[in-house]
């Protein structure tokens, strides 16, 4: 067909439903992923510690496998009881795996499409910021629910099952402290390493400012707390606000000055502040002066 005999065709093809358009994003974003060995292996072994976790609930509800082991109940049950602190634990280590994936992937999630100019082509089309915003944390929100309270959830039922209906109806706060903990650092986490991506378009220095942006709290709250005495200066750490709210979540006493009440209030306000620099941050167009 000649050059003069082509004409302009509209697109009939099926649209995505708006609800669901969102969801464009991650579905590319995952593939991009997956393509990185390292990544693949790395989120293999954030599955260890739960297949551990699972066995080590087995082996209380089996005394066959503990008597070919040699090991006994009692002695296992003593070191080892699944009671709030063995999911708190297994809590936390799979939130320090979930940094790693984040500090992986976040940085490079909206760095590129501001360096190279590609937010004004998302936004061109009936493509909202809170859409795109949504679409890129639903990425780490993905991949971070995959390994805290999905997994956590899952032992949790696993024991329930073994152990019966008396001690489900007597712990379920702790699927309750699995779940509500798991998110609260899910957003706060995801959010900042979306807003670090956004400020900093640079991957290698993205990963770099996100690690000193998570650590530099503990210092800044230390030194407030030393220097002026201020107990409300643990609200900084980071770190330390989201051990707080753990610790009460699971009914654990941990001797910190940070109060459970101001852990909350500090990773709120953090989330929040997150969103508002995303919102300054991701526009349609930028002014180069």
């Amino acid at each position: 067909m000649a050059v003069y005999g082509r004409t302009y065709r509209r697109y009939d093809g099926e649209l995505t439903p708006p609800a669901r358009r969102f969801l464009i994003l991650p579905r590319y974003a995952y593939g991009e992923v997956f393509q990185s060995r390292l990544f693949v292996a790395f989120f293999t072994f954030c599955f260890l510690s739960s297949f551990i976790a699972l066995l080590l609930i087995y082996l209380h509800h089996n005394v066959s496998a503990l008597k070919f082991m040699n090991l006994p109940l009692e002695k296992l049950r003593e070191v080892m009881p699944i009671d709030g602190k063995f999911f708190h634990r297994f809590l936390w280590a799979q939130t320090q795996l979930g940094f790693l994936l984040v500090l992986f992937v976040g940085p490079s999630l909206v760095a590129p499409d501001l360096r190279n100019n590609g937010l004004a082509l998302y936004l061109a089309r009936p493509f909202s910021r809170a859409e795109y915003v949504l679409g890129k944390l639903t990425v780490l929100v993905g991949f971070l629910s995959l390994v805290t309270w999905i997994p956590g959830l899952v032992l949790f039922a696993f024991q329930a099952s073994l152990a019966g209906w008396s001690w489900t109806i007597q712990n379920l706060s702790i699927a309750w402290a699995i779940f509500a903990g798991s998110w609260v650092w899910i957003l706060y986490l995801s959010l900042l390493a979306l807003t670090v991506s956004a400020w900093v378009k640079w991957r290698p220095v993205a990963r770099g400012a996100l690690l000193v942006l998570f650590f530099a709290g503990r210092a800044v709250a230390e030194v407030l707390e030393n220097v002026m005495g201020a107990r409300w200066a643990r609200m900084f750490d980071a770190i330390e606000a989201i051990l707080q709210v753990f610790a009460s979540l699971f009914g654990i006493q941990r001797d910190s000055t940070l109060s459970p009440g101001l852990a909350w209030v500090s990773l709120l306000a953090g989330i929040a502040l997150f969103l508002f620099l995303l919102s300054r941050r991701l526009k349609a167009y930028e002014v180069v002066r």
